[in-house]
């Protein structure tokens, strides 16, 4: 019976309709009390990202059981409509729409995708997991929410997008890169940088020769999603390498029954500096220069008004072209994209070109059975890396002097010169010279590939076998050179040139199996497997001085290490409400001695799904409880692969001389044959929460990492090794926060769509032991150096503090608030200023952070913007402490320098190792950042072509900063701010064609 009121493809059932719905509606037909039709109204429906139609639309009357489905060309015809008729169109993955039918007999209609649905399958380490089945931290987005703009690089795509997850650009050169750090990081002296998976395929997390961001070599325009593994019962999968989280990369498909489709984007930027560092003027210079200097310096002062970081700095000009075809060749699907992006830097002589391709395929055999997935992704990036001191050095330099002069010697640039003629040795170089007579080229070319077989077995079709092979080279090759009108120092007077390549060659080799059955109520998901990665590196480098007494500088290098694991994980559902996940790792490392190179890592989750419980559907359509534990280990180091080995390696440009041949001598290493895992015990507990009517969504995480045997470099008695530091397990770490995400979305209509999404981040960071036997007086370990004096060092590990905690000391003041000039407080009180006076103050890394983004969309036209904001990090100002004494006018030769602008506000006349390291210049560097303003309209029927369409787009990024910091920019990912290349104020237009 149920069959007569079931619609093609789809029943009642599905559409809400209950039994005893179904038996009214036959009631009310077989008595006769159904109205006749009164009107009837046809139409299409397409979707409104690219206006292909949709098949398979269920199109009803609201309230009645009056409905039917679009065909195959997204057509429908509906009788028994009345003008009073609201119709609600519904699709899987699309938001479901209503519309008053009113006088209207042909409908157009557009549905919007439905982000929420789309991502219910989300990304773990080896497989996937419906969201709704998810015990652990993991976050996730997709291409539609990323950040819109000159987007050169995958990591800018997120940034301030995620909870837990804090992004700090690395400057504003091109390609260059950002920190990544999720919930804090982990350790102190090793790698603090995520776990970073591209398709099945973990990267190696050294740095690359040649590249300012090891990522630069994806392009941005290829990637579908990103999810991250925030908590160890998400990450415990990938042990040994997850201790700072894993951001897993997952690239755009072609899809089975995709028609061709291409897409065509262009996009042109314009980039400026934002803010320059404020100096002297030549007015106020010659003032400062009457006032302070001496008769020999004021006969130095020139006749010339230059700024001269007008003279280094431009409008830079940037360009990206993308073109991808999407389709099914014979029922393979595929995936090809080309791009080529030219960003010019900000600062003079500083560019970058990227061309890359990407394929993929994904075909299937054996009815179905067998699923390959093919992906190749090369690159080839060339950069011309700017002599970034000449920010410095126009920082610095003295602006009543010319930028040329007629002096043919030093190619027409005004240089420093001594008595006799030449550069003056000390002097600074004149900052046009720097970026027009020194250069720094390197082309890398990169390829990562890798096929996945996945195969579920014929004979059990619950039981699936994948195996994932990929390789992931590069090859780096660069040239420097110097030329001699630029060089200030005798030792390179006669220019230089020079050279430097990497090679390196990983490969992964990937196995496991996958069991998956629903017994009654019961889901049991289980997977094992085996994994094996090799990670090969080879460099090679030597510099050639043009003074003929100074002989050539070579160095080659290369080293390998292996790691090789077993894994295995549970998920067990219980009645779609109780829900477990266990997992276990074990690593072998060969970074470390036999004793020490096997660890394992586990994990255990628990998740309730409370609306299953108590709560109606149609109130919550999301409340559940997560509670996780597990342990991830580190084994990314900082001083080499073997640090348990006594390896001796070549003294660089040290040769002894035997008769008349010259060998090169051999110098021990630092080595402790005890070394192991560092490991992060990591806690969690989260709730997740979506209300259906409000249109709400969003988590609450509270987390507890504790990280011990931190791989760390510490001092050592003299004698007792080949050094007087050494890399050992020395210590214990400890982050703590609140993660907390808001989705909400105010307005969704047919003509009007409104999407606002907010995160906020608490964590707190603090080191609870540095040595291994309990140490009251130990100051700990100095880092951070910082321009100025002799050896100075601006932050400290301690016990009982956060890392990188600003070590200085304490100023006094006037009763006007001013600095008094060289007086400390005697914190110790033993009646002397000395380092036993410094104190800890304040850290670099905010306590907390936030990320608001907005998407509002109006018919054809949208508008949005992303913000973020840091609060609690505190940033030392080492172009005031460096550039802002009266003493700085004058160096130790015959030249002038300019000086901050600061000394007007201190007056400040000498400079010391205490006075650099006044908590004077550490300043408050909180922000409100407006990262992107977007603008875009679409484009129907272009040309009067139905099957083209098109978008255009408007960007403006860093678009301003509030803050109360005084330096050039607030977000300073070391706290150091010494001369960074300044992030660039960037507009962007666009446009993007799909037919």
């Amino acid at each position: 019976m149920l069959e007569i009121y079931k619609l093609p493809g789809r029943k009642f059932w599905s559409a809400g309709w209950t039994k005893p719905k179904i038996a009214w509606v036959l009631m009310l037909v077989l008595t006769g009390q159904i109205a006749i039709a009164q009107s009837q109204v046809t139409g299409t429906v397409k979707d409104g990202s690219d206006g292909s139609l949709i098949p398979g639309v269920t199109v009803l009357v609201k309230g009645s059981g009056n409905g039917t489905q679009t065909g195959m060309d997204g057509r429908f015809t509906l009788n028994g409509v009345s003008p009073e008729s609201v119709l609600v169109f519904s699709f899987v993955g699309m938001l479901t729409q209503e519309i008053q039918v009113g006088n209207q007999t042909n409908l157009d209609v557009k549905l919007a995708s439905d982000s929420k649905v789309l991502q219910e399958v989300v990304v773990v380490g080896y497989g996937t997991q419906k969201r709704q089945d998810l015990t652990g931290a993991i976050t996730s987005i997709s291409s539609q929410d990323f950040v819109k703009g000159n987007v050169v690089t995958p990591d800018q795509l997120i940034a301030g997008k995620l909870a837990g997850v804090q992004i700090t650009s690395n400057g504003g050169a091109p390609g260059s890169g950002s920190r990544i750090r999720i919930r804090g990081g982990s350790s102190l002296s090793a790698n603090n940088d995520p776990l970073i998976v591209v398709d099945g395929i973990p990267l190696d997390n050294s740095d690359i020769k040649g590249a300012a961001n090891a990522l630069s070599f994806i392009n941005p325009n290829d990637i579908e999603s990103f999810n991250v593994l925030k908590d160890a019962s998400a990450a415990a999968i990938y042990g040994s390498r997850a201790a700072n989280g894993v951001i897993i990369i997952t690239t755009k498909k072609g899809n089975k029954k995709d028609k061709l489709r291409v897409n065509f984007g262009t996009l042109f930027s314009a980039s400026t500096i934002a803010k320059k560092v404020d100096v002297l003027s030549p007015e106020e210079f010659k003032t400062a220069v009457g006032t302070y200097g001496t008769d020999a310096q004021k006969q130095l002062l020139g006749t010339s008004s230059t700024d001269w970081q007008d003279q280094i700095y431009r409008t830079a000009y940037s360009t990206g072209n993308n073109l991808s075809l999407t389709g099914a060749l014979k029922s393979i699907p595929y995936r090809v994209s080309v791009e080529y992006t030219k960003q010019n830097g900000v600062l003079k002589t500083s560019d970058m070109s990227r061309t890359s391709g990407s394929l993929g395929l994904t075909p299937m055999l054996f009815k179905d059975h067998l699923k390959i997935d093919i992906n190749v992704k090369a690159s080839s990036t060339k950069s011309n890396f700017a002599d970034e001191g000449a920010i410095g050095s126009a920082i610095g330099f003295d602006p009543t002097q010319p930028v040329r002069t007629e002096n043919e010697k030093f190619g027409g640039y005004f240089q420093w010169l001594n008595p006799q003629g030449n550069i003056e040795s000390q002097a600074p170089s004149n900052p046009l010279a720097l970026l027009d007579l020194k250069g720094n080229e390197a082309v890398l070319k990169r390829v990562i590939a890798n096929v996945q077989f996945d195969y579920k077995f014929h004979f059990l079709p619950d039981l699936r076998a994948n195996w994932n092979i990929g390789v992931d080279q590069s090859d780096t090759d660069g040239d420097e050179y110097a030329s001699p009108l630029v060089s200030a120092s005798s030792f390179t007077n006669n220019g230089s040139t020079g050279y430097y390549t990497q090679s390196r060659k990983n490969f992964t080799n990937q196995f496991y199996l996958n069991y998956v059955k629903q017994v009654g109520i019961q889901s049991i998901n289980v997977m094992a497997g085996v994994e094996n990665q090799g990670f090969v590196r080879e460099n090679k480098n030597g510099t050639t001085y043009g003074a003929p007494d100074v002989p050539a500088i070579k160095s080659y290098f290369k080293t390998d290490y292996a790691l090789l694991s077993y894994f295995g994980r549970v998920n067990y559902v219980l009645n779609d409400k109780y829900l477990a996940t266990v997992t276990v790792r074990r690593d072998g490392s060969s970074r470390f001695a036999k004793q020490n190179r096997w660890g394992t890592f586990p994990s255990v989750a628990l998740a309730w799904k409370i609306n299953k419980e108590f709560v109606r559907d149609d109130i919550f359509s999301d409340l559940k409880l997560r509670a996780g534990w597990g342990i991830t280990g580190q084994q990314d180091l900082s001083t080499g692969d073997y640090p348990y080995l006594n390896a001796y390696t070549p003294g660089q440009g040290i040769k002894y001389q035997l008769g008349n041949t010259f060998v090169s001598v051999l110098r021990p290493n630092a080595y402790d044959p005890d070394i192991k895992w560092e490991q992060t015990a990591s806690s969690n507990i989260g709730l997740d929460f979506g209300l259906s009517k409000a249109r709400i969504s969003g988590s609450i995480d509270f987390y507890l990492k504790k990280t011990t045997d931190l791989i760390n470099e510490i001092d050592v008695a003299a004698g007792s090794n080949f050094s007087n530091k050494v890399t050992t397990n020395v210590g214990s770490l400890e982050n703590k926060g609140v993660e907390v995400v808001l989705n909400y979305t105010p307005v969704s209509t047919e003509f009007l769509t409104w999407d606002v999404s907010a995160n906020f981040t608490y964590n707190k960071r603090k080191i609870t032991a540095l040595t291994k036997v309990n140490n009251p007086t130990y100051v700990g370990v100095l880092v951070e150096s910082v321009e100025g004096g002799t050896g100075n060092y601006g932050q400290v590990h301690s016990t009982g503090f956060e890392p990188n905690a600003f070590f200085v000391y304490k100023q006094v003041y006037n009763e006007n608030g001013t600095p008094v000039e060289g007086a400390f407080e005697d914190l110790n009180g033993d009646g002397v200023i000395t380092e036993l006076d410094r104190y800890r103050y304040q850290a670099a890394a905010p306590n907390y952070f936030l990320g608001f983004s907005s998407q509002l969309a109006y018919k054809k036209a949208s508008i949005g913007f992303v913000m973020r904001s840091n609060v609690g990090n505190y940033a030392y100002n080492n172009v005031y402490s460096n550039r802002g004494t009266y003493q700085n006018l004058t160096g130790t030769g015959n030249y002038i320098n300019n000086l901050s602008a600061n000394v007007l506000e201190t007056g400040f006349k000498s400079r010391t190792d205490q006075s650099i390291l006044s908590d004077y210049y550490v300043q408050n560097a909180s922000f409100l950042r407006m990262d992107n303003i977007n603008l875009g309209y679409n484009l129907d029927n272009l040309f009067k072509n139905k099957k083209i369409r098109a978008q255009l787009s408007l960007v403006a990024q860093n678009v301003f900063v509030i803050t109360k910091y005084k330096g050039l920019d607030p977000e300073i990912a070391t706290g150091i701010d010494k001369q960074v290349y300044p992030r660039p104020r960037t507009y962007s237009l666009g446009l993007n064609l799909n037919f």
